[in-house]
């Protein structure tokens, strides 16, 4: 087996660690109420991606479909979504937001992306900025593998 160098191993730690901070602030900054990392994970991606039925998403979200069913329940009854019929399979439904989910995702997302810009408007030089957006795209290359 080959040997993983002492420096994957650091930057390993080290973005895990940093996502795992990154991600509660953005948690905190965002107004989600008691909504669960699952919950808001499925609305996000219908926000970007548009209605999927629940099997599609339980598949992207890589979940059983008994879990996406139960999330999909826990966010129904918030008003957050809507089933309709599957155009192409009747015995289907399509999940998608309401104008509240939809208003809520994007509402939430402005609020995290603000307060983010602001934190690296203030305490980030233009320098330290480009550096985060060069990393951002090693990162994204990694989270695309």
């Amino acid at each position: 087996m080959t040997e993983i160098p002492a420096s994957a191993m650091l930057a390993a730690s080290e973005v895990r660690t940093v996502y795992s901070r990154l991600r509660r602030r953005l948690r905190e900054v965002a107004n989600l109420g008691d909504l669960t990392p699952s919950q808001t994970s499925v609305l996000s991606r219908l926000a970007k991606d548009g209605p999927a039925t629940a099997s599609v998403l339980a598949t992207l979200e890589r979940i059983r479909p008994q879990s996406m069913a139960a999330t999909l329940a826990a966010i129904a009854e918030r008003g957050l979504i809507e089933r309709t019929p599957d155009p192409t399979d009747g015995r289907r439904q399509q999940i998608s937001l309401t104008a509240e989910g939809r208003a809520m995702v994007e509402g939430s997302r402005r609020e995290r992306e603000e307060w983010l810009a602001g934190e690296l408007a203030r305490d980030f030089s233009e320098a330290e900025r480009q550096t985060i957006i060069e990393a951002m795209a090693l990162l994204d290359r990694l989270a695309g593998q």
